[in-house]
């Protein structure tokens, strides 16, 4: 177990330097640092000198990639891109163009993210599920039909409108909960409230039809008609015997939100005015501030990475036949 873990943390290291070149490599290509200085210094400010001064003092006057003025190794290491990527490995993400320091960022706007992508992962996997649970149960019946019927619905629906809808309606018109923002401590459930509530709607539809693929499988496979071959009750065919060997694909499933509870929704905190990780990305996006990108998209690959090993440990767990060689 010990040396699979280790091997898997090796491999982890290429990934996130393939990933952090792809992302170096893309956002440079539509926008140069001069760009970038450009528009950080304003219209009447641009001049040579001004550009100069800028990308020295963010770190962005070296070459991109490869220093050929340089010689030896340092023509890879005086560069942008290792002088930018190498200290994000030890999670020295440095400043953004702003200033602010991207670690405390960070670790401030956590917090605000997982209050709200938890909730609508746990809420919403345990909703899910024991919906497609009752469905498989009543299979064949005008329940699972009508079942499908508002998954598909709920699946053809733009999230947006489900956002729009929910603000219109319980925040303009019946005042139930504020629209946006966000508080501190205990305030801040009144706004959180709706936008859980909407993303674990909004995510309803497609979930609710795969988890209802794997058990409709599953109810298919031998040892499910052995069972019921030995007068167990169909109720306990599902629940206790169905669902425990349909784990492993919902566990799959699960590794792929496991980046978004750390760093959260980027148009439900956008939204919501909710100070998260997500809203944050969006204001680096827009501003082009390359630090801020670059360090979220290392701390999502990271994370997703991770989500991966504890995956693959999970299944050991569920399923005794998996050995981790």
């Amino acid at each position: 177990m010990l040396n699979y873990i280790f091997r898997r943390i090796l491999y982890a290291i290429p990934i996130l330097v393939g990933v952090n070149l792809i992302t170096f490599t893309l956002f440079f290509v539509v926008n140069t640092p001069d760009d970038m200085a450009r528009m950080h210094l304003g219209v009447k400010h641009v001049t040579d000198e001004a550009i100069m001064k800028w990308k020295l003092e963010h770190g962005y006057d070296k070459p991109l990639l490869y220093n050929p003025e340089a010689e030896g190794l340092a023509k890879l290491t005086g560069t942008i891109f290792f002088e930018k990527s190498i200290a994000m490995f030890v999670f020295d993400f440095g400043h953004a163009d702003d200033g602010r320091d991207i670690a405390h960022e960070i670790k401030s706007r956590m917090l605000p993210s997982l209050a709200i992508a938890l909730p609508i992962f746990l809420l919403g996997l345990l909703a899910h599920i024991t919906f497609a649970l009752v469905m498989v149960f009543f299979r064949m019946t005008y329940i699972d039909f009508w079942g499908v019927v508002m998954c598909v619905a709920l699946m053809s629906i733009s999230s947006l409108f489900y956002i729009i809808g929910g603000q219109f309606l319980v925040s303009k018109l019946w005042h139930l909960v504020p629209i946006s923002g966000y508080g501190s401590e205990l305030d801040a459930g009144r706004f959180l409230l709706l936008p859980i509530i909407i993303g674990v709607i909004s995510s309803a539809g497609a979930n609710v039809r795969w988890y209802r693929t794997i058990f409709l499988e599953e109810m298919n496979k031998e040892y499910v008609r052995t069972a019921r071959a030995k007068g167990l009750p169909e109720s306990i065919v599902l629940f206790r015997h169905v669902l425990k060997n349909a784990l492993i694909p919902i566990l799959t499933g699960a590794v792929v939100v496991i980046p978004l509870l750390f760093l959260g929704s980027l148009i439900t905190e956008s939204f919501f005015g909710i100070p998260g990780l997500g809203s944050y990305t969006i204001e680096a996006i827009n501003s082009q501030d390359f630090a801020v990108v670059r360090a979220m998209v290392f701390l999502g690959s990271l994370l997703y990475i991770v989500g991966l090993i504890l995956t693959d440990i999970s299944y050991t767990l569920v399923d005794p036949r998996i050995r981790l060689e």
